[in-house]
């Protein structure tokens, strides 16, 4: 397969020659393609569910997960960490078997590179706790995770916790010594406590900006520890619902472009009709302007993005450019949980992961491949 466009990381018309590996990107002047634009596959390392899909419901089937992905692919993301969050502790186990089945079974199921746990492990407070159900709240235990990689078959890679917990400094010693990139988040925990899980290997703080306290003290505050904590990677949820713009644009300054990752946090609504969905154990909604909504609040749970209109808002929101926004959506989810093969970009020897799309507002995608096969 070749593709030829502009390389988004270098500005540079190009041909891409690739199948199950790029084996070539080449300067072709002669191949101008006005506004069509080539980068890597998006990897989005949050995703609850997708196209109707609840990854959080052990009773979908195979086939619906295959579905989901579809849709997902639609949207220019090749690779992903399907999230399942706080639920009872046979329901999560359950969970993570029936997507590592379907990441073994699917034709197109090694976009599953892994599983990502948010939760059970996280603050019990209102603000904190986001729309995670209060009941199933729990501190670390290291025989829990044991029990998720045993039904994971290992593939769990990373997991969100609030560091509040006694002996959670432990609890992120042992999943960092296993190979597991632990990220902080749903937490009110104080600067000893993040520095702390930091000291100890935590490497991210989940959807900054979310599931914190809503009137939280000036200062100190744990918004800005870890704004302010340089090793840590931060991901954002950037739909223009989430977060508050001026926010944003702060945020994206403490960490920089290369410490930044855009994830959709997206639900089963996404990529779906507005109506009725579950979140696991939970009713949501999808509303007209594209909110999903604990039932009967206010309260957002989870979303409906889509990777390419997260590139579109971190440009159009963020103040960043096409090269910057694409880079967190790419190799930067790549490095953060060591996804070999993606971390370098469109170049040679790595994976056949490439997307084609047009530089308008939404980033219409044209062509996606994974592994060198055309998926949408």
């Amino acid at each position: 397969m070749i593709c030829l466009g502009r390389n988004v990381a270098t500005d540079e018309t190009v041909a891409v020659e690739f199948g199950e590996t790029i084996g070539s990107v080449r300067v072709d002047e002669n191949a101008a393609m006005d506004s069509v634009c080539l980068a890597p596959g998006f990897v989005d390392i949050q995703v609850n569910g997708f196209g109707g899909v609840d990854f959080n419901d052990p009773r979908v089937s195979i086939e619906d997960v295959g579905r989901a992905l579809d849709a997902m692919f639609a949207s220019g993301v090749t690779r992903c960490l399907p999230t399942v969050i706080t639920g009872p502790p046979d329901a999560m186990v359950a969970c993570l078997r029936n997507l590592r089945r379907a990441q073994v079974e699917l034709v197109h199921g090694g976009a599953i590179v892994g599983f990502h746990i948010e939760g059970p492990h996280i603050g019990a407070e209102d603000g904190p706790r986001g729309a995670h159900p209060v009941a199933w709240v729990r501190p670390p235990d290291i025989e829990e995770f044991r029990r998720w990689q045993d039904a994971a078959n290992g593939g769990v890679r990373l997991v969100t916790l609030s560091p509040h917990w006694p002996g959670a400094v432990g609890y992120v010693s042992e999943l960092v010594k296993s190979g597991v990139v632990v990220s902080i988040g749903h937490t009110a925990a104080t600067a000893e406590q993040i520095v702390a899980a930091v000291d100890a290997g935590a490497t991210l703080s989940t959807h900054l900006g979310n599931a914190a306290l809503r009137n939280p003290a000036k200062f100190p505050n744990c918004l800005w520890d870890q704004l302010a904590e340089d090793r840590l990677h931060a991901s954002f949820i950037v739909d223009g619902l989430h977060l508050d713009p001026a926010f944003l644009r702060v945020a994206l300054r403490a960490k920089s472009i290369e410490r930044t990752i855009l994830v959709t946090d997206a639900a089963a609504p996404a990529g779906a009709e507005v109506g009725p969905y579950k979140l696991g154990e939970l009713d949501v909604d999808l509303t007209a302007d594209d909110r999903v909504l604990l039932r009967g609040t206010q309260r957002l749970a989870g979303s409906a993005l889509r990777m390419n209109r997260a590139i579109a808002n971190l440009m159009r929101i963020g103040g960043v450019s096409l090269r910057d926004a694409v880079q967190t959506a790419t190799v930067n989810p790549a490095r953060l949980i060591g996804l070999a093969g993606r971390t370098r970009g469109l170049f040679e020897s790595e994976r056949g992961d490439v997307v084609v799309f047009r530089d308008t507002p939404e980033l219409a995608m044209e062509a996606v491949y994974l592994d060198g096969v055309r998926v949408a």
